[in-house]
């Protein structure tokens, strides 16, 4: 049973960009789309890229190694429609993002 753990603090997430947290030995792609955080995988399904790395437009990161795109709230695949992502539960208590693992 999983239960939710601290990534990251509201303030380390700038509106309409991401980061890479760790947590539980597990990589996540936390993103700031206009003060909402959403949670995905860290791995780009094409060649595992770091997706928390990845540039942000609207509520799509692309994949900075070759330009695949997911939206970071569905976790859908824009350049392939059957692909998708791992979504995370996001709560925010006070100064703490944290996710359910």
């Amino acid at each position: 049973m999983g239960e939710f753990v601290r990534v990251a603090g509201t303030a380390d997430v700038k509106p309409g960009s991401g980061i890479v947290a760790e947590a539980n030995g597990k990589a996540i792609a936390l993103f700031n789309i206009d003060g909402t955080f959403h949670a995905i995988d860290n791995i780009c399904l094409h060649r595992g890229g770091p997706l928390g790395e990845g540039d942000v437009e609207g509520n799509v990161v692309t994949c900075p190694w070759h330009g695949w795109q997911f939206n970071v709230i569905t976790g859908a695949c824009v350049n392939n429609p059957s692909g998708k992502v791992e979504t995370y539960q996001v709560k925010v208590e006070g100064a703490d993002v944290k996710v359910f693992l």
